[in-house]
């Protein structure tokens, strides 16, 4: 038997969203579908329209740059601190050793300046 080929006008089956995040992402999906539809059909609302339209302007634009500038910076803002914490993890285990290397060992008072 040959297989049902989907028509423009019924919708697509997907399976099922396994979490909540992908599920909204399935109801973004649907609502995009629509409104290209719409869209097509000439049938859109102003508000759908106004939306689409918005979206190409150079402002929009601009903003969506700056938001992902500004997400570049917080992850390289992170990645210092870690990189930090790591130093100072390095530079304790180092003095740490030539503690132990002076025979200073464990009894060592760390509050005592060197």
């Amino acid at each position: 038997m040959p297989a049902k080929i989907a028509s423009s006008s019924e919708p697509q089956k997907r399976r099922p969203a396994l979490s909540p995040e992908a599920r909204e992402n399935q109801m973004i999906s649907y609502a995009v579908d629509l409104a290209e539809k719409q869209l097509r059909d000439g049938t859109a609302s102003s508000q759908v329209i106004t939306h689409f339209l918005k979206l190409g302007t150079a402002k929009e634009r601009l903003e969506k740059e700056i938001l992902e500038k500004q997400k570049e910076l917080i992850t390289a803002k992170t990645e210092a601190l870690k990189s930090q914490k790591r130093v100072e993890e390095l530079y304790a285990d180092a003095l740490k050793a030539m503690r132990n290397y002076n025979g200073q060992g464990d009894d060592y008072d760390e509050d005592q300046d060197l």
